[in-house]
């Protein structure tokens, strides 16, 4: 089951937590198929992922004119798994089920997991942003706070065949997932949070976008 599943992983400059990001996949998921997306990195994070060849089947893929969305539908291209699993580059999976995940799939288009914000070492209050993060399963999770519904790359499960029929935004600067899952609904699709079967903490970075609020 768990290695008909390809996870994308798309990078700039994450050497701290790359490897052990890998390594949670690598305790979840058999003999993974992992597609790091490279934006340039210029720290070492190339060389720890070669210490994975070997362990899991790894791909470096290169891309230049970068936008989170088109990073993904590089990676979608790489990807051989039946079904894609996106997970940021300093999220660490705490639990990932797969005979349950992918039984989702047949009724929903995108299965999203929970995430814990950790900063610096340290558990902080799921506030903004991160309080989409609740407790309980929900079939098209709405954000009050920005008025649409909420899904997030930083890890979440999808078809590969879907994703190649509908693609992300290559033009938007960020907020990708947010977008596009707003267009699935209005096409009368819908998606799953599913906190008990997929989590992981999501650790803080110098350059994070979602990091608004700390404490």
């Amino acid at each position: 089951m768990t290695n008909n599943i390809s996870t994308i992983i798309r990078c700039r400059n994450e050497e701290r937590w790359i490897g052990h990001v890998i390594q949670s996949v690598l305790d979840f998921i058999d003999d993974p198929e992992i597609i790091v997306v490279d934006n340039n990195s210029s720290d070492h994070s190339r060389m720890v992922v070669r210490n994975f060849i070997g362990s899991a089947r790894i791909k470096i893929v290169s891309i230049e004119d970068y936008t989170p969305g088109g990073a993904l539908n590089l990676g979608i291209t790489q990807a051989t798994g039946e079904y894609v699993l996106v997970l940021s580059a300093h999220c660490i999976l705490r639990n990932f089920f797969a005979v349950e995940l992918v039984g989702a799939l047949e009724n929903h288009i995108a299965v999203f997991g929970k995430q814990t914000p950790i900063y610096q070492g340290k558990r902080i209050t799921p506030r903004y942003l991160w309080a989409n993060f609740q407790d309980e399963a929900k079939v098209n999770l709405h954000c009050e706070a920005e008025n649409r519904y909420f899904l997030h790359n930083g890890l979440c499960l999808y078809k590969k065949a879907f994703l190649e029929q509908f693609p992300f935004d290559c033009d938007l600067a960020g907020k990708e997932d947010r977008y596009w899952i707003n267009s699935m609904v209005k096409q009368g699709h819908t998606f799953l949070y599913d906190p008990d079967h997929m989590s992981c903490d999501h650790h803080w970075t110098m350059d994070g976008n979602t990091w608004k609020g700390i404490g």
